[in-house]
């Protein structure tokens, strides 16, 4: 009976490790604490359906629209108030809310990954930045280009005729018969 602390010890090991993910979800419960505040819209006042509905459902709403507008061509949605919509991520959605600053952190908030609806949509700021920054690196790449013209070192062939001096006979001309 002298393995008994050996076999206390790793017991009280064994337990502590299968309990570690209730005390690490403790301690992170706490950290996270208030939800994100979100920006919403100025210019709009309305959404598509009320906040609480779109918090909860929203994810099946999407999923719905695809459906619809993908298996019957059906664009148009009729909102709670009335008021008709088209059924797009990228025109209706993100025409009020901006990724980074809406969808991004309240998934972050929630611990939700993804979600794959970036896999196929563009976020418009996001696209028009990307297309921005492509056409300044563009530019920078032609005015190097053309500012380290006289630097860069010229190809072999413009090397040998610029030397060449132009007053030179042919050599067969030079031979005796």
């Amino acid at each position: 009976m002298r393995d008994r602390a050996w076999i206390f010890s790793g017991l009280a090991v064994f337990i502590a490790l299968l309990t570690l993910p209730f005390w690490y979800s403790l301690g992170r419960a706490h950290a996270a604490g208030n939800p994100p505040r979100l920006l919403l819209p100025a210019n709009q006042k309305d959404c598509v359906a009320p906040a609480a509905v779109m918090r909860a459902e929203h994810m099946k709403m999407l999923i719905d629209w695809r459906e619809d507008v993908v298996r019957r061509g059906d664009r148009r949605y009729l909102a709670y108030d009335g008021k008709v919509y088209t059924k797009s991520l990228t025109r209706t959605c993100l025409g009020c809310h901006d990724k980074q600053q809406f969808c991004d952190r309240c998934h972050a908030y929630s611990g939700v990954t993804g979600p794959y609806c970036w896999d196929c949509h563009n976020d418009p700021l996001t696209t028009a930045h990307d297309a921005a920054n492509a056409l300044l690196q563009r530019d920078r790449q032609n005015n190097f280009a053309q500012n380290m013209a006289p630097y860069l070192p010229r190809p072999f062939a413009e090397h040998e005729t610029a030397h060449k001096p132009a007053h030179t006979t042919a050599p067969d001309a030079r031979r005796m018969p």
